[in-house]
């Protein structure tokens, strides 16, 4: 079993910033991949950023050039810090670790931490 804590969130005004961290906890073994998630009300939950071991990462467009994606190897910690927010980004965030493991992979989530953007 993983658990992932994360922190962070909150209210922001349209243009300002906000950090999340996720920390992971448990068996955690192999490569993984660790990301964000969102769920806006009424919409699926898309992802935002994933970030892999060897450091490569990945955005959704939407995100791209406002929200940065870092992780702690050693704390099996991965960041997320979101600049020039808008109010479409209002949404749930969830952490992701995502364990590469044979013959199955393993997916485990966090809690969910609330984004609001007003306007």
């Amino acid at each position: 079993q993983v658990q992932l804590v994360e922190s962070g969130g909150g209210l922001v005004q349209a243009g300002g910033s906000l950090s999340l961290s996720c920390a992971a906890s448990g068996n955690i073994f192999g490569i993984n991949v660790m990301g964000w998630y969102r769920q806006a009300p009424g919409k699926q939950r898309e992802l935002v950023a994933t970030a892999a071991g060897g450091g490569r990462t990945n955005y959704a467009d939407s995100v791209k050039g406002r929200f940065t994606i870092s992780r702690d190897n050693a704390k099996n910690t991965v960041y997320l810090q979101m600049n020039s927010l808008k109010p479409e980004d209002t949404a749930v965030y969830y952490c992701n670790i995502h364990i590469i493991g044979w013959p199955q992979t393993y997916d485990y989530w966090g809690q969910g931490t609330q984004v609001t953007v007003s306007s």
